[in-house]
């Protein structure tokens, strides 16, 4: 695993620092109406190949955050999920919100519509996917003939989720829950990305994470459908047979893995800080995937 170098997290009054991710800090707040919820705070953090880069992309965390909210609006028939408020301490106001303390599922609920990433690599070796036979003659970047549950195995921060057989999420949280989680993770799915086509951006595969209340009932949680846990693609754009550019880290990796940056990505060197140029680049991308999915201006 590589060291992930997360900063340290801020101290924000009437709160307990509980977990630093790749993006997001984690608080229990100690008093006042929340007491004993959770602050899920979003950085302007970005990582790439296991590192946390020393460079930030302003205004991610506040974009991440605004994205999940609507997305949770657009679901909440389908699921309940874990927002509380977003009346927020001022210090991170508009990128953090109040949200419930669940049991979360080990398990990463993935769905794929379209083939690529580390689906494309299981296809190329296996012929199907996380257990699922698909047809012959898919490429990168094919539409499946319908969506797949892939689920995967949560590794520890810095290391890569590993995907996993349906059987073995029957086997972590047992053959009633899995049901659930597959049918949820595939309904969401077939709500957002219907959602997302109507303008103009394609859903190819997508993370959620559930957690279950004290009594019993499974909830959305962490973040939803945001370009950090999902793979947008300009539908007008769109092509079979190559990688598609998306509404991610795009520019970040290219540059990093590119001469330009210096960097030999097999070292155990941390990346080097971005130029300014892929910084607005990355920034204007996130922004845009913002406005045109949910119709409002950032």
């Amino acid at each position: 695993m590589a060291d992930l170098n997360i900063p340290a997290a801020p101290a924000i009054d009437g709160t307990t620092h509980l977990h630093s991710g790749k993006v997001r800090d984690l608080y229990r707040i100690d008093a006042g109406e929340h007491a004993g919820r959770l602050l899920m705070v979003a950085s302007d953090r970005i990582s790439a190949y296991d590192y946390v880069l020393t460079s930030t992309i302003p205004d991610k965390g506040e974009i991440l955050t605004r994205m999940s909210l609507w997305w949770f609006e657009q679901l909440a028939d389908l699921v309940p999920n874990h927002i509380v408020s977003s009346d927020v301490p001022a210090q991170v106001a508009g990128r953090a919100v109040v949200c419930e303390s669940l049991d979360m599922y080990p398990v990463e609920c993935v769905a794929r519509g379209y083939l690529t990433g580390s689906g494309l690599a299981d296809y190329r070796a296996f012929g199907e996917v996380c257990g699922i036979a698909l047809p012959v003659g898919l490429e990168d970047g094919s539409r499946l003939p319908e969506a797949i549950f892939t689920p995967a195995a949560k590794a520890a921060v810095g290391d890569h989720d590993e995907n996993v057989s349906y059987a073995a999420v029957e086997s972590t949280v047992g053959a009633e829950r899995a049901a659930e989680l597959r049918d949820l993770t595939l309904k969401i799915y077939s709500r957002a990305e219907e959602i997302a086509r109507e303008r103009g951006i394609i859903l190819a595969d997508t993370k959620f994470e559930f957690g279950a209340r004290a009594d019993g009932t499974t909830v959305l949680g962490d973040e939803v459908l945001t370009p950090d846990s999902s793979r947008f693609w300009s539908a007008a754009d769109w092509s079979p047979g190559r990688t598609q550019p998306s509404y991610d880290k795009d520019k970040v990796r290219n540059w990093l893995t590119s001469p330009a940056s210096g960097w030999d990505k097999a070292s155990d060197t941390p990346p080097p800080a971005l130029p300014d140029e892929v910084v607005e680049l990355t920034r204007a991308k996130y922004v845009e995937a913002y406005e045109r999915l949910t119709g409002t201006r950032f």
